[in-house]
Order: C-alpha cells, then sequence, then structure tokens
C-alpha cells in the first residue's frame, strides 16, 4: 500500500447552502488532513480514505458570518473541533466512484455517499505523480445538529437545510 497526500494548494474541500431561499452562500474548510493509502490511486476501490477538517477553518469570505459558523449556534468549534470522514465502502460506478463513508460532525456520525469522479494521472514538471478526483454530495444540515435559522418577514428561512459538499482533490504519492 501507498500512502498518498492531499496537495492543499491544488485542492479544495468546500460547500454552499441557500441564503434567504434565493443565494446560495459558498465556504471552504482552508485547514484538513487526509489519510489516504491504497495499492493505486487509479482504482479508487483500493484504497482506504479517511478525512479530518478543522472546523475553525471555515471560510465564507466574511468574518462575522465564520465567526457565527463556528458559534454554539452551529459547529460549536470550541468542543467539536474536527469534522471527519472515514469511507467504509468504495464501488466503480461506470468511469467513477460511489465512496460511502461515516461523516461526523459535532457528536453525530452518519452515513453519506459521495460521487467521485476521477479526473486522472499525470506528472508535475518536478516528476511527482499526480491524481485528481472530484467529488459531490448532499446533506441536511439539520440531521447533524445544525439546527439555527431564523424565519424571514417575506416567508421561508434565511439558511437552507441542504447543503452540498463539493471537494476538488489533488493528491501525490507521500515522499
Amino acid at each position: 500500500m501507498t500512502t498518498f497526500t492531499v496537495d492543499q494548494t491544488h485542492s479544495t474541500i468546500g460547500f454552499e447552502v441557500k441564503h434567504m431561499m434565493v443565494s446560495k452562500v459558498k465556504g471552504q474548510f482552508n485547514d484538513y488532513t487526509a489519510n489516504v493509502k491504497a495499492e493505486d490511486l487509479t482504482d479508487l476501490t483500493t484504497a482506504t480514505i479517511n478525512f479530518e477538517l478543522d472546523v475553525a477553518s471555515i471560510n465564507t469570505s466574511n468574518e462575522d458570518r465564520d465567526n457565527h459558523l463556528k458559534s454554539a449556534d452551529f459547529f460549536n468549534a470550541e468542543e467539536f473541533t474536527k469534522i471527519k470522514f472515514a469511507a467504509t465502502n468504495i464501488a466503480k460506478d461506470g468511469d467513477d466512484y460511489k465512496v460511502t463513508g461515516d461523516l461526523t460532525i459535532k457528536d453525530v456520525t452518519k452515513p453519506v455517499t459521495f460521487d467521485v469522479e476521477y479526473g486522472g494521472k499525470g506528472t508535475n514538471p518536478w516528476g511527482v505523480e499526480v491524481y485528481g478526483f472530484e467529488a459531490e454530495t448532499k446533506i441536511n444540515r439539520e440531521d447533524f445538529g445544525l439546527t439555527w435559522n431564523a424565519a424571514l418577514e417575506t416567508g421561508g428561512v434565511l439558511v437552507g437545510k441542504d447543503i452540498k459538499i463539493k471537494v476538488e482533490l489533488e493528491f501525490n504519492p507521500a515522499a
């Protein structure tokens, strides 16, 4: 088994949610670690995959909103410092994959399945192999205890329930 590292300068772990029922707010987590081991990343079914995201690194390009998301109203980053994902099943789906695993947010763990597209393998200008993947899933934030909201005078709510998680990753064999 080979250990692979995420090239964070060429990767993003992002999300989006409806705001005021009419637009979307996008954000990402800037600090995370991955433990990925595989016989060969051109066949993801051989991999073991574990991610940990630093909740305090949430970034929506708005400091007040980020501080609110870190507060007890949402993630409670002081008590629950990490979001975790551990793959439990990886299945080939045509040219792509279905990666199912346990997602833990706050103190709630639930199974989620990511649709994963293999972007290919290349060699960078320094002779290092790189592998690209894009993954996407949707969760209901309230299932993970993220229930804060505010009713709007015009009807509806301030923050949507559905969160789209979109991950773009570039891996290299560990040196």
